[in-house]
């Protein structure tokens, strides 16, 4: 792919994500991203097809880091290690995609309507391994006995809403804008907070 081609669609893609994530998808039209983009319509349908298509793209924007971020967690033995790393790669999520983010929350409490299957199906296949493995610490002694679901829910709570409630969250901690170090103290909060709450134990080596 040419670097002009994945310019164009990294433009469009980004002015997407704004643009569903404000008005919703029902209400976005691709003259308006085109616009938006101060890109030709032509070229944004050469490049995506349909509006369908531009919308799996800012889902899968997401999506895709949502998946990978769960990769400490398959990975790793120490649970405090595994959900420290799982912790900051959730809040990186927010703090670098927090339109797509947003879209993502959208969907979902619409009632994933338009969420495309395949991805449904890989989130879900997610969610059980991380389940799978918050189980098994709790069975080898390592975390405390919680019911697991209610523990992912809980980390997801936490990071996402620093995308999704963004304004909420600026308009009280008085600032234009999240910074770097503000993200740095969520995770430093939250880690320890999730740590502290599991009673988690270091594995032996």
């Amino acid at each position: 792919m040419s670097r002009i081609r994945q310019k164009n669609q990294d433009r469009i893609i980004e002015v997407a994500c704004r643009l569903f994530a404000e008005q919703g998808y029902a209400a976005t039209k691709m003259v308006d991203i085109a616009r938006a983009a101060d890109i030709p319509k032509p070229n944004v349908f050469y490049y995506f097809s349909a509006k369908d298509n531009l919308y799996r793209a800012v889902l899968e924007s997401v999506t895709q880091p949502l998946l990978e971020a769960s990769q400490p967690i398959e990975q790793l033995d120490d649970p405090a290690e595994a959900l420290t790393e799982y912790i900051k790669a959730k809040l990186r999520i927010s703090r670098d995609h927090p339109f797509a983010s947003k879209v993502f929350a959208n969907e979902v409490m619409s009632g994933a309507n338009y969420l495309p299957e395949d991805i449904a199906a890989e989130l879900l296949k997610q969610s059980q391994m991380i389940i799978g493995k918050f189980s098994q610490w709790s069975q080898q002694g390592v975390m405390a006995a919680l019911p697991p679901h209610h523990l992912m829910f809980t980390i997801w709570a936490a990071t996402q809403t620093y995308a999704d409630f963004s304004w909420q969250i600026c308009n009280v901690m008085d600032k234009d804008k999240l910074d770097e170090n503000d993200f740095e103290e969520a995770a430093a909060f939250l880690t320890q907070f999730v740590i502290n709450g599991c009673q988690l134990q270091h594995k032996s080596v």
